[in-house]
């Protein structure tokens, strides 16, 4: 596999202000977002393992009840069936990292 430049990769949006180019490997899936002011996720869970990589801006995540506030270089692990949602603060710029492959996003 070679080098893959993920901004020039086609963008979707997943749901309302959520836009995000995915890659796939064997047993990974990686959500590259940008997240518009305001935009939230409804509360859910699934059997994926997340790590919510914030690369830019602010986004506060909210696990099993508990809010969490995540800024540029914060991480924090999802785990698997944890019931969780999230607003974007300011615009944001996250990598989701998924074990194993969200079959939904190919």
């Amino acid at each position: 596999m070679s080098a893959i430049d993920v901004w020039s990769l086609e963008s979707r949006e997943i749901m309302p202000g959520f836009h995000a180019r995915i890659v796939h490997t064997e047993h990974t899936t990686h959500l590259y977002w940008d997240i518009e002011e305001g935009a939230s996720v409804p509360a859910h869970n699934h059997h994926h393992e997340q790590v919510v990589n914030v690369l830019e801006g602010t986004f506060e995540l909210v696990v099993d009840g508990t809010p969490h506030e995540l800024n540029a270089g914060d991480v924090f692990v999802v785990q698997s069936h944890a019931m969780h949602s999230g607003t974007a603060k300011t615009a944001c710029k996250i990598l989701d990292v998924f074990t194993p492959v969200r079959e939904d996003y190919r």
